[in-house]
């Protein structure tokens, strides 16, 4: 008893009591820090979330791909300009100070808060490496292939990127193509390769790097799709985390691609203002290609750019009165009709889809009976498309 008495008395003393009230007040502490912590996250992810909603609300599909259409045929002939008119001969240095100034122009919008957040802890470091890895691959080398080739051997190389997206989305995330749109891509494939067969003119050099700019260009595109579409990016915050990126290898491949002799270049007021323009097409190109690939699918931004080609060789034909020839005319219409039956489809598709999702309406007994019989439709089961 004597014992349990003097315990009893060290409890009650003054120094105990405050040792144990601050205790009390450190886990509170505590556990307010933890809440602060919670609190954040949850609101930068909810703020991420609400900039790809409205992201998504904005920028329709439509205007998504019309706006990537107009800014790839103005920098296509800017380019043209750059390269050819003011005797810029270095279009892996093009490159570079294309996303150095895009880099730039985010680095502004950050700085005014109006660059969108990045979804927190959505994607490894290792897939933003790949990604600007890939990036600069498919733009250097398509400079370089667009110097030392044509452009009918150039759209030829384009050609192949069609089946290996659909190759690679199968093996990564089994994803299928109906048989239908099999057809319709077919009958553009065939049709851009008949446009463009009369005029193909290239060195052993240059279709080594057009076939070499197949794979990362197909890479680029799908890793630009998925992650906007699954892992709720935006097009200007993905840019921003893989610009630098890109920076660093465009950089590496300035001294084995480019021609010797960028530093002696003649900088003058005019040529300085026209790389600037290009630069600033650049840009514009990476975010409406960025918000074009989120909307749409990497199958669909490849069609649209060989849409663009065969816009381009119906519009010398109409407007400036250029002869590529019956056959190119008629491999350009039909390219065309390709196209427009796998617009038909896709839109057709999605009309379908809607259709079975009602709202609310036994959802958590449909994903519960997908999710047993593995059919997944975000891309990592057998979705068919």
């Amino acid at each position: 008893m004597l014992f349990s008495h003097e315990i009893l008395n060290f409890l009650v003393r003054k120094d105990v009591g405050k040792i144990l009230k601050r205790k009390d007040s450190d886990a509170g502490e505590r556990g307010r820090a933890l809440e602060e912590v919670r609190s954040s996250l949850f609101n930068k992810l909810r703020f991420a979330e609400s900039a790809k909603r409205q992201e998504q609300r904005i920028c329709h599909p439509i205007i998504a791909l019309a706006f990537n259409f107009v800014v790839a045929i103005s920098i296509i002939f800017m380019n043209k300009w750059v390269l050819q008119g003011v005797g810029f001969h270095f279009p892996i240095c093009l490159s570079f100070i294309h996303y150095l100034i895009s880099w730039i122009l985010m680095a502004i919008l950050k700085a005014f808060s109006i660059l969108p957040a990045s979804p927190p802890s959505k994607s490894s470091f290792l897939s933003l490496f790949t990604l600007g890895f890939v990036m600069s691959l498919s733009t250097g080398l398509a400079n370089v292939s667009l110097k030392y080739n044509n452009v009918g051997f150039y759209q030829m190389a384009k050609i192949a990127v069609t089946p290996s997206i659909v190759l690679l989305e199968f093996i990564w995330f089994g994803k299928r193509v109906s048989f239908s749109k099999v057809v319709a891509l077919t009958v553009v494939s065939i049709g851009v390769a008949v446009a463009t067969v009369t005029d193909l003119q290239f060195s052993l050099f240059g279709a080594c790097i057009a076939l070499a700019w197949i794979i990362p260009s197909a890479v680029n595109k799908i890793l630009w799709s998925t992650m906007q579409q699954r892992e709720n990016w935006t097009a200007l915050a993905l840019m921003w985390k893989t610009t630098p990126i890109t920076l660093f290898f465009l950089a590496s491949l300035i001294p084995f691609l480019d021609p010797p002799g960028v530093f002696s270049y003649q900088w003058n007021d005019s040529n300085t203002l026209l790389i600037l323009v290009s630069a600033f097409l650049g840009f514009l190109l990476q975010w409406s290609g960025a918000l074009a690939l989120g909307a749409t699918s990497a199958i669909s931004h490849v069609v649209l750019g060989q849409f663009k080609t065969c816009v381009v060789l119906l519009g010398n034909y109409y407007i400036f009165g250029s002869n590529p020839g019956a056959t190119s005319i008629c491999g350009a219409f039909t390219a065309i009709g390709g196209m427009s039956g796998y617009t038909y489809l896709n839109l057709h598709n999605m009309k379908s889809q809607a259709g079975k999702t009602s709202p609310r309406k036994s959802s958590l007994t449909k994903s519960r009976l997908s999710r047993e019989n593995g059919d997944s439709h975000d891309g990592y089961g057998g979705e068919s498309v």
